[in-house]
């Protein structure tokens, strides 16, 4: 397992820079804790001291499955890999912290809170740069208060670093301001416990956590108190993931509303007035492309950027790959171009990719080499993408196309060689075994000789797993973004055909081309060859189809539904 170096030592140090004491300094032989909130799901959410933490953490606590996850979302962080070496022998590699799970114990049982903070001592105690990271507010509805004094007793130091609560995050998502100016109060209640709802007979909103399981005796209680059945009431599921869900109703009603819905916990329930502002300030559920589940064909490592731009439009994204990027069969060529680098060998090096990137990189770190072995090399980059990658390797471009970003844009701006200008006429070209030869055939043209050089494979990677195939076939994807004509074809080749339900996305009219002859419905094409653009694109297609349900009184639907539901009114 590949894990930070940061130490203890070196947390409890910027802990106590962030702190100014020095409690720190003197905890930092015995260990220390950072509670840390993790807002209701949202990475986005996680407030700036919460993140620097994570990323200097060794330990990180969790307290709900889905944690792992937000943290590596929140930290770019790719997902454990297994490895199988020349015997067959498998191991998982990771990066990031080491996640140790405080929810529950080895025998798949909640944890108390007193065996909770047993395990949270045992790891600072190790010297380890902990962070317990728990659900919301580590000090609202929450185990944080015993857990420190668990840490106290202890003699380990710690610090409290507070989370957006789902109390009020989750009302925000759903549209439900919490208080207006004819709303003033607001009364945050845990459902769970027992509760005496006469005390809440007035006007004012209430908040009910953990509220699914007891919202019909709550209901009736609220009512027999003097609540009109009429109470606008929300629940709201999952709140600010994709994934959430809000049903509106009343007091009257929302027991069985909730059924119908099938709503799971965790919900959050309003009960006020101010649930009808929903209507007109919903503003997360009615994204462009709220809810739908969109396939991600690409390469593992490439797959994250766009990943990301897709969850913003409210979308949840799951990737498969269809391509891997793996080393040439036959290293010796790269070797050898490499030993021609550092020698002086070439005036150019052209990167058309930003796998050929990060090929050249692994390649130098193999050898102990670094970016000053460019020096006096002229570096060109297909397009901005790539030359960001070379940028995160602390060079700079000298040449980008003005125009078209492709090969053959890269080869309209090129100069032509000048025995007089340039001291050297040959370029490094490291590429994909399926690369064009039109670059190396138009800098022969411009006088330029060329180390054409494979600098890795690219081949069809494994099926996805039977869930994802019979997704694929039977339409329950919603779209599907393919960002080159070899994700359609390995996609075909390895899952089958989209669903003609599903929307078809494509970067440019090559990749769409494709897609038509493997009889594809082409619904949506970029109008620039850049993934962000791709995602817009999309995006507007979505804006456009909800705006025209709507405009036919029709309900909001995803292309993967077949039927609207009956009874329960899910609103958007």
């Amino acid at each position: 397992m590949t894990r930070r170096t940061t130490t203890g030592t070196t947390a409890v140090a910027s802990a106590q820079d962030a702190k100014g004491t020095a409690t720190a300094a003197s905890s930092a032989s015995a260990g220390w804790v950072s509670f840390v909130g993790s807002g209701p799901g949202d990475p986005g959410l996680l407030t700036v001291r919460a993140v620097d933490l994570l990323r200097d953490a060794e330990v990180v606590v969790t307290e709900v499955p889905e944690h792992e996850a937000l943290v590596r979302t929140a930290l770019g962080l790719p997902e454990p890999t297994v490895v199988v070496d020349e015997d067959g022998n498998e191991s998982v590699v990771t990066t990031g912290p080491t996640f140790v799970d405080g929810g529950f114990g080895e025998d798949g049982q909640p944890l108390t809170h007193a065996a909770r903070a047993k395990v949270i001592v045992k790891q600072a105690k190790t010297g380890a740069a902990v962070v317990r990271l728990m659900s919301g507010d580590p000090f609202l509805y929450a185990s944080g208060p015993e857990e420190a004094q668990a840490c106290v007793k202890a003699g380990l130091g710690f610090e409290i670093v507070p989370g957006v609560s789902s109390a009020t995050a989750v009302p925000a998502y759903a549209g439900i301001p919490l208080t207006t100016r004819s709303h003033r109060e607001v009364t945050v209640v845990a459902a769970t416990d027992k509760v005496d709802w006469s005390a809440y007979a007035d006007g004012r909103t209430l908040v009910l956590l953990s509220s699914v399981g007891p919202i019909a005796e709550a209901a009736e209680a609220l009512m027999r108190a003097g609540r009109a059945p009429s109470t606008p009431v929300a629940m709201t599921r999952v709140g600010t993931t994709t994934e959430q869900v809000t049903v509106t109703s009343t007091l009257e009603h929302i027991a069985a509303d909730a059924r119908a819905a099938r709503i799971q916990p965790p919900a959050v329930t309003v009960v006020g007035e101010v649930v009808d502002l929903r209507e007109t300030l919903s503003w997360f559920e009615t994204k462009p492309l709220f809810g739908w589940r969109v396939l991600v064909p690409r390469t593992k490592e490439q797959a994250g950027s766009l990943s990301a731009r897709l969850r913003g439009y409210g979308s949840v994204p799951e990737e498969v790959p269809t391509i891997s990027v793996e080393p040439p069969r036959n290293p010796q060529q790269m070797d050898k171009a490499v030993r021609g680098l550092v020698e002086g060998r070439y005036e150019w090096i052209a990167f058309t990719s930003v796998n050929a990137v990060r090929a050249v990189r692994e390649k130098f770190e193999e050898y102990g080499l670094d970016a000053r072995a460019f020096s006096g090399l002229k570096i060109a980059a297909v397009g901005d993408k790539t030359a960001e990658a070379i940028a995160g390797w602390g060079l700079r471009a000298d040449l980008v196309p003005s125009g078209e970003q492709s090969a053959a844009g890269l080869l309209e701006d090129w100069p032509e060689y000048d025995e007089l200008l340039d001291p050297i006429n040959r370029v490094f070209l490291p590429r994909a075994d399926i690369a064009t030869e039109n670059l190396v055939a138009g800098l022969i043209d411009k006088g330029w000789e060329c180390d054409d050089v494979t600098a890795y494979r690219t081949v069809r990677a494994a099926p996805p797993a039977a869930p994802v195939r019979d997704a694929i076939k039977t339409g329950k994807f919603d779209a599907v973004v393919f960002t080159s004509s070899s994700t359609v074809r390995n996609l075909v080749g390895i899952a089958g055909k989209p669903h003609p339900t599903t929307v078809i996305a494509v970067i440019g009219p090559a990749t769409a081309k494709t897609a038509e002859e493997h009889g594809l419905r082409v619904d949506v094409m970029a109008p620039s060859p850049a993934v962000e653009v791709l995602v817009d694109a999309l995006a507007d297609f979505g804006a456009a189809r909800r705006a025209a349900l709507l405009e036919q009184g029709q309900p909001v639907t995803k292309p993967s539904d077949r039927k609207t539901s009956a009874r329960r009114k899910v609103s958007n």
